[in-house]
């Protein structure tokens, strides 16, 4: 089974300055069927931390991801979910001499509407990361606190 997804960026800024070419504007417009957002670099890279950037989008794919496969997984074995919020960390560095995503830990937190659900976390958390898309995209360690082991 295939899908194809399709998107544009547009670059929002202005013709570059042939005698500065370190300052230019970092800002798209990235563009879906379903809607724009515009983006930008983050602030260590000249960028606008007003917007999202490549990095913090990689960690809401994952973690948006992670919600969806755990909501699928839960909502097959009868278990009514109240609240799901999560928290991601990324990590940024070098690796290979080359600047990449070095690991992205999630931190969901769940309650169900039967509070005895709860014991089944590990089990549906892992599940859910064995089988989200996109942590299965990426070529660095994503892990998710409260996942079986």
């Amino acid at each position: 089974m295939e899908h194809k997804f399709e998107g544009t960026l547009r670059w929002l800024g202005t013709p570059l300055n042939p005698t500065d070419s370190t300052s230019y504007e970092r800002a798209t417009e990235v563009r879906f069927a379903t809607g724009s957002y515009h983006a930008s670099a983050a602030s260590e890279y000249g960028g606008d931390d007003a917007l999202p950037n490549p990095e913090t989008l990689m960690m809401a794919s994952l973690m948006q991801c992670q919600f969806l496969t755990f909501m699928a997984i839960a909502h097959k074995r009868g278990y009514a979910v109240r609240s799901y919020a999560d928290r991601a960390e990324g990590l940024l560095g070098t690796k290979d001499g080359k600047t990449r995503m070095l690991e992205v830990k999630m931190h969901p937190e769940v309650q169900f509407v039967d509070p005895a659900h709860a014991e089944h976390l590990p089990m549906l958390h892992q599940r859910a990361h064995a089988n989200c898309f996109m942590s299965n995209s990426v070529n660095f360690p994503v892990t998710v606190a409260g996942a079986a082991h």
